[in-house]
Formats: C-alpha cells, sequence, structure tokens
C-alpha cells in the first residue's frame, strides 16, 4: 500500500500533512496500492467516498477538474440537478483553472455540489461530487491560492474508470447496471448487446451462474438484492424466443489461427473474442455438443441444452470451426496442432472425480458410481443403475445437489445426501439446497463413509461415521472431527462420491513443456495467462481447478486478449480496464455496513416454479423466466450504483 499523506474515506480522515513519517497514521477503510502500472506510481486517488494524496506535489485543483469533468460526462442526463449541476460546476472549475475564477465561486460550487449530491436520482450525482467537497473542504487554500493568485494548475496525468459494486464482483466484468437500466426501459435487445459486449453466455449465465454480483448489491443493504442473475437470462431469452440471430462487428481478418481445446464456457469464450479481433478460431471438442462439463455436467432441469446450442452457435456464427468427437491425444496430438496453428488455448474440463479415500471404492462394486460419470450418464439420456432404488450422494457442493435431485427425475424413490460439516458450511448455491430440500432429498449433516458394505459385488450399505467441528481449516470452515465409536451403517444401492472433480492431463504427453502444478492443475503466468510453453495458454478448470462457471466464462475472455496481444507480437500486459480492475478490488467498491438513508421494503420478484411433487420427477426446466412486467419490475429496483474512480499517476 502506498504511503498516505492525506485521505478522507467513508469519514475517516488522515492527515499526515506535516508529520514525521514515524507519526503518520494509515487509514482503516482504504488501501491504495503503490503503483498502477510498472513504474507508474499512483500520486492520488479520487473516489465515490473521498479522494487520498500519497506524494504531495499533487495539483489538488487540476485534479478537480478532471474529476468533475469525468463525474459531468458520466452523468445520463434524466435528472436535472446532475446533468445541469455537474455542467456549472465543470464550468466554473474550469474559470478557476484558466486563471480567471472569482473568491465567491468556491460557495458557489460548495453549495451546488451539495445540492447535486442530496438532489440526484441515482448514485453518479450522490456520491460523484463527494471528493470535491471534501478537497474545498481539506485543500480550501489550494482553491483560494488558485483565485487570488490567478495561478493555472498544472496539467497532471490521470487515469478515470467506471464500475460499481455489483461490477466489481463479476468474474466477466458485465455492465450490469447499464443492461438493467435498458431492460427497465423495456429494451431487451439493446441490454442483450450489452452482455454480450463481455460473454456469449447470457443464457446459461442466466441460469447457473452462482451470482457473486448479487452477494454486492447495495441494494441488499435496504431490502433485498437485485435479480440481477435472472434480468440476465430475460433478456437471452426474448432474443431465444423469437428466433433472431445478432449481428457481430468483427475486425479484419489477421491471417492468424489459434486451436482451442475444448467447447465449455472458456473455450467458447476465448473463440468468441479472438473471431472478433480477426483471428481465425478451430474448437477440437471431444463431446458431440458445445458446452463441456455445463452440458453434461449440468441436468437440463437447471440448464436447458438447447440453450447451451445456441450460445455454441453464436461462436460458429462468428467464423469459428468446431470439431465435435476430436479427442486431442487421440485424434490429434498436440504436437501437430502447434505445427499448424500460431497459438493453442487449452480450456478442457474437469470429467473425472476424485476419490473418497474409503475402503472398497476402488474395488469396481456394482451401484457405486463417481457423481460426475452419473450425471453425464443421465445427461446423456440413460439410468446409471437402473436396479438401484435408494440413492446416497456424499458431498455438499453444486455437484452434489445436481447428483440427488437428478435421482428422483430417473425414477429413484429415496435419496440421501451425506455430508461431513453442518448446512451453514455448505459450498453448494442456497438456492440449490434449498429446492433440494422441497423436492424430498433426505440430508445427513455431519457424518462421513467410513466403509463401503457390498453383497455378491453389489453396495447394499455405506458405514458412516459421526462428525464434529473442530478449528476452521485453510477453507475458513470448521474442519470435521470424526467421534470415535459412532459408526453406523445406512442401507443403500447406489453410492454416489461427489466431493471433487479433476482434469486428465494425459493428453499433454511428457514432453508438452507445459508445466503442471501440485494439484495436476496447468501452470500459467496469472498476468497473460501463458503457460510455460510459449504460444499456449490456458484458462478454466484445467488452470484453476474446478470453479464456478462464470469465472471460466471471464478468464476465457482475459486470455483471448493476452492471445490477441501474442498473435500481434507485442507485449503482454494488462489493459487500463484490467488494471482498474485490480485498483478497485483492493479499494473496495461494496460496503456491506453501509447506511444508505432510504426506505426499503420493496422485495425482489422470484421466479415461479413447478411444483416440488411435479418438477421432481421431470427434466423439464424447473425455473419458468420472467414475464415483461415482472422483469421490467425488478429492474426498476435497480439504484444504478455507477461509482467513477480517477487515479493521478
Amino acid at each position: 500500500m502506498a504511503e498516505i499523506v492525506f485521505s478522507s474515506w467513508q469519514g475517516e480522515v488522515i492527515d499526515n500533512r506535516g508529520k514525521a513519517e514515524a507519526d503518520a497514521a494509515v487509514p482503516k477503510r482504504l488501501s491504495v496500492p503503490a503503483e498502477f502500472d510498472m513504474g507508474e506510481q499512483i500520486k492520488a486517488f479520487m473516489g465515490w467516498d473521498g479522494f487520498a494524496v500519497m506524494d504531495g506535489s499533487v495539483d489538488i485543483v487540476d485534479m478537480c477538474i478532471c474529476y468533475v469533468e469525468a463525474v459531468q460526462k458520466e452523468s445520463c442526463g434524466r435528472c436535472i440537478p446532475c446533468r445541469v449541476g455537474t455542467r456549472i460546476i465543470l464550468d466554473t472549475m474550469n474559470r478557476i483553472g484558466s486563471g480567471k475564477g472569482k473568491p465567491s465561486d468556491l460557495e458557489e460550487i460548495s453549495g451546488l455540489a451539495q445540492y447535486v449530491k442530496e438532489g440526484s436520482k441515482c448514485q453518479v450525482g450522490q456520491t460523484g461530487l463527494k471528493a470535491l467537497l471534501d478537497a474545498l473542504s481539506f485543500y480550501r487554500e489550494a482553491f483560494e491560492r488558485a483565485i487570488v493568485q490567478g495561478v493555472k494548475p498544472g496539467e497532471g496525468k490521470y487515469r478515470v474508470s467506471v464500475t460499481a459494486p455489483c461490477m466489481a464482483a463479476c468474474p466477466t466484468k458485465l455492465k450490469i447496471p447499464r443492461y438493467i437500466e435498458e431492460i427497465a426501459e423495456g429494451m431487451a435487445g439493446r441490454s442483450l448487446a450489452i452482455i454480450r459486449e463481455d460473454t456469449c453466455m447470457a443464457g446459461t449465465l442466466g441460469r447457473v451462474c452462482v451470482r457473486p454480483c448479487e452477494s454486492n448489491c447495495r441494494r441488499a443493504n435496504i431490502d433485498e438484492s437485485i435479480s440481477i442473475k435472472y434480468l440476465k437470462r430475460f433478456a437471452a431469452d426474448c432474443e431465444f424466443e423469437k428466433g433472431g440471430r445478432p449481428a457481430f462487428v468483427k475486425a479484419a481478418a489477421s491471417g492468424k489461427k489459434v486451436a482451442i481445446l475444448g467447447a465449455g464456457p472458456a473455450g467458447l469464450s476465448c473463440a468468441y473474442f479472438l473471431c472478433q479481433m480477426g483471428h481465425g478460431a478451430t474448437i477440437f471438442e471431444k463431446l458431440g455438443e458445445p458446452g463441456g462439463m455445463a452440458a453434461v455436467g449440468i441436468p437440463d432441469y437447471r440448464l436447458p441444452r438447447k440453450v447451451l446450442g445456441f450460445e455454441g452457435d453464436l461462436v460458429s456464427d462468428l467464423g469459428c470451426e468446431i470439431g465435435y468427437n476430436k479427442v486431442v491425444g487421440k485424434d490429434v496430438s498436440l504436437d501437430e496442432l502447434r505445427r499448424e496453428f500460431d497459438a493453442i488455448f487449452i480450456g478442457v474440463g474437469a470429467h473425472s472425480s476424485t476419490p473418497m479415500g474409503v475402503e472398497g471404492e476402488n474395488k469396481g462394486f456394482e451401484g457405486f458410481i463417481p457423481g460426475v460419470k452419473y450425471l453425464l450418464d443421465i445427461n446423456m439420456g440413460k439410468d446409471p443403475y437402473p436396479q438401484g432404488k435408494k440413492v446416497v450422494v456424499v458431498g455438499g457442493g453444486n455437484v452434489a445437489m445436481d447428483c440427488v435431485r437428478s435421482s428422483f427425475r430417473v425414477g429413484k424413490p429415496d435419496v440421501n445426501l451425506v455430508y461431513r460439516r453442518t448446512k451453514a458450511e455448505m459450498p453448494a448455491d442456497p438456492v440449490e439446497i434449498h429446492d433440494a430440500e422441497q423436492e424430498g432429498v433426505k440430508f445427513h449433516y455431519l457424518c462421513n463413509p467410513t466403509r463401503i458394505i457390498q453383497k455378491d459385488g453389489k453396495v447394499v450399505a455405506v458405514e458412516l461415521i459421526r462428525m464434529e467441528l473442530g478449528e476452521p481449516d485453510k477453507s475458513g470452515r470448521r474442519r470435521p472431527v470424526p467421534v470415535p465409536g459412532s459408526e453406523f451403517v445406512l442401507e443403500t444401492d447406489i453410492l454416489i462420491p461427489a466431493i471433487g472433480q479433476a482434469v486428465d492431463m494425459s493428453f499433454l504427453g511428457a514432453d508438452s513443456g507445459v508445466e503442471l502444478t501440485k494439484w495436476n492443475t496447468i501452470l500459467v503466468d496469472q498476468d497473460t495467462f501463458q503457460t510455460s510453453a510459449p504460444g499456449i495458454f490456458s484458462a478454466g478448470d484445467c488452470e484453476t481447478g474446478p470453479d464456478v462457471l462464470v469465472r471460466a466464462c471471464g478468464n476465457g475472455k482475459r486470455a483471448a486478449w493476452r492471445m490477441d496481444q501474442y498473435l500481434k507480437g507485442i507485449d503482454l500486459v494488462p489493459s487500463e480496464t484490467e488494471r482498474f480492475n485490480d485498483l478497485f478490488s483492493k479499494v473496495k467498491v461494496y460496503q456491506k455496513d453501509e447506511n444508505l438513508g432510504i426506505a426499503g421494503g420493496d422485495s425482489r420478484i422470484q421466479l415461479r416454479m413447478l411444483d416440488p411433487e411435479v418438477r421432481k420427477w421431470t427434466f423439464d426446466e424447473a425455473e419458468e423466466g420472467f414475464r415483461v412486467d415482472e422483469a421490467i419490475k425488478e429492474a426498476h429496483r435497480c439504484l444504478r450504483c455507477f461509482r467513477i474512480g480517477m487515479v493521478a499517476v
């Protein structure tokens, strides 16, 4: 973190001007990195909750002029205080900056800025001038000197970006308030176009995203978060139901070719952006359809295959060739791809299961089926073990939830889930847990398998031991500890471990030059996504380990940006947008304890679902999307929490 000369952030004022270094205070509510880019020092930061000075040579007047200009530019113009007020303030600030300011200007600016702050309808006006007001209070002498002496401020070097709490939390960095605002205006098509600036998988993410954005939604500080995920689905479904196809603008053909391994979220996202940049892309996919693990690992009642198919076709429409049923390492080797293509992207999924480490799991007993294989069989339209009727699934993640909920849908009447911690520690989406409970899954918490019990080579039961929670482990959750002598038996004829997934890396071969981590994932430079083998890049589950779909989409996009630089022969460096994303992650855009001073009580609209006793026996989509009136009403709940950040460098 940079050393602070002065800061005012979230009401905490730190003034180290004139103090010895040993006596300098450190802000508790603000952390600003020392550099914006390599070798580019951050001299000051201005934002939605105040400002900070790290270098006393910064010209406060010039910096405030540039910041107000950014605020005025971002004003949507839909309310008079922000639209007119910021324009008048900017004109007055520019007059001061030209050496023609008047003593009365400062009081007029302060009064008008306060009026804009209190009278604007959205956060651009409500927070945009907070830093200016603080600067006028704590650096007033700088403004007075500029007016009295007629001194023109020195021109600094600034970088400006716009974010929002929800945007900062989104791995794909979707422009969430913008696309929600278009829905509120009844413009679903324009909303989808904004979404597609950052992802090709609007319909997929609108159904199965784990929605980190909603955990960072300021609306939740009042009543409930905006239904960001389902509004995205609404925009995608409007096009899907009408049968339309978007028109994309592509750069001129570069003549460069990229091989992409895997048509999962990471591979599709990478191809989507590379093709728009003018590069040729060919995907090699071992399955017969797009989506990867999303297609064969997520049941149709959550994510219909037709949605994935449609979004795979979008990538094909851009000119990407997708070769299905092509196994790298069998149908084509990595060396062959290296010779034929200018670069390679590895985005293969985690199609294997990790072992439980219990007695009997490697004996090949009938009825013992790893979770990934269980879901693959079901998604391919077959019952994995028709003679089995009682199911026990071990695990607490979303794969475990998919296994138990899918079991009913292939005719299993007795479905159980065993988890070694309590419900509070389960990593699965709370919505999935709730839906599984509604459908009649029996949950056995604080239990863990110790032994598979079989008869004539078939699973008949599993021995479990009761657990208690001890000290927290590396995940921050309390470690489950076995209770001696508490073993008991749970009868079952199907036992499904769903505790983790793994990636089969055998396709790399011994001499690929692609290094692996100790977790058997591909080692990449986290800034460039390039592996230890030049020209080979990677993202998705094979790089992070089994992770959420939205992160695979986001990292596939970022990898495409780096590959574009590589193919053009320029330095692989983060863009200004990415540098701001890193900055905002340190500054913290969302304040969970913020008191917005707004009356609540406007609850979010919930999707209608099939009755539990109906939906549990069918693979029809369990949730019905928003109607037009519902989507517009839900979108109007958005507070438009745009935040403007600026650094002096």
